[in-house]
């Protein structure tokens, strides 16, 4: 495999966790990453292992997880053939950073972003391999300005790889976090590939770079302009409220966290994207004209 390097996908996913730590913990003023190192034990269904990163009761962030996996598996799981029967009977690598952070501030809104590489091999067959990964925003009270911002910054990051992967992968974005059961998306989205192989490795590998650094270049101006504004409980327990949402998704329907718990994954670290605090409330329907109202035209796919 002359032109597939998995070391150099590995170290600079290392490399962009020390960086996203570093940035998001100047942001937050107060805390820092707890860093737990931990390894798959023989015998286990999936081997490898990765660094885990939490920070907890910050000034800005109220929790959040910056988490560094690599891990091995002799065979797929059967969600996973399903969906690639030609990876049925190869053993695989997968590694990746994916993160989450919760702000207190219900202004703030939440983000998410993940990259990752995967390659499934067998003896005497060519390797089947792919990038994945992206970022979008799940804001409680949005900005137009924020959002526009965020997306303006994912369109450049895309430009140098051709005319049309913004609106593709801005489209699948809007497409892959959609709660159907709510008729909604989960926030403005953002960025979403998946199965990325169609470029040579280098340029494949080039964008996962891009739109992994992209991530803190998008996130913290929005954090720096919102984190002071005034809010009280009244917006609180809104916030509380729509993070159901993101409980929903990640339970229901994230192929990553699927994918990591029908694995044999380390739970707690899959389980780091959940909120710290979260509440359902039946039959909820906001005022009128509100501005809680208002997030719902936030929440269907447009060209921002």
């Amino acid at each position: 495999m002359p032109d597939i390097d998995k070391q150099a996908v590995k170290q600079f996913l290392l490399e962009l966790q020390d960086s996203i730590c570093q940035q998001l913990e100047q942001a937050d003023g107060k805390a820092k990453f707890v860093e737990e190192i931990w390894h798959r034990e023989p015998g286990e269904r999936l081997g490898g292992g990765g660094r885990t990163r939490v920070m907890t009761d910050g000034l800005v962030f109220e929790q959040g997880g910056v988490n560094f996996s690599h891990v091995t598996g002799q065979q797929m799981p059967v969600s996973a053939t399903a969906h690639r029967p030609e990876l049925a009977g190869r053993r695989f690598e997968a590694m990746g950073v994916s993160l989450v952070m919760h702000p207190h501030n219900p202004f703030v809104p939440t983000s998410h972003a993940n990259v990752r590489f995967f390659i499934a091999e067998k003896e005497g067959e060519t390797p089947i391999w792919w990038f994945g990964g992206g970022f979008d925003l799940t804001p409680f009270y949005p900005f137009l300005e924020d959002v526009q911002a965020w997306h303006t910054t994912a369109r450049t990051l895309c430009s140098s790889f051709g005319d049309q992967v913004y609106a593709e992968h801005k489209a699948w974005c809007d497409d892959y976090f959609f709660l159907p059961h709510r008729n909604e998306t989960r926030g403005v989205g953002g960025l979403f590939f998946d199965d990325l192989n169609q470029w040579p490795f280098a340029e494949c590998f080039a964008y996962m770079q891009a739109v992994g650094k992209g991530y803190t270049e998008a996130y913290l101006p929005i954090v720096a302009r919102r984190k002071e504004t005034a809010y009280g409980e009244a917006q609180r327990q809104f916030q509380l409220y729509r993070r159901g949402r993101y409980v929903e998704f990640n339970l229901v329907y994230d192929r990553g966290t699927l994918f990591g718990l029908q694995t044999g994954g380390r739970t707690e670290s899959i389980l780091m994207s959940m909120p710290p605090l979260v509440r359902w409330e039946y039959n909820y329907q906001p005022e009128p004209n509100s501005p809680e109202a208002k997030l719902a035209e936030f929440l269907v796919p447009r060209d921002w």
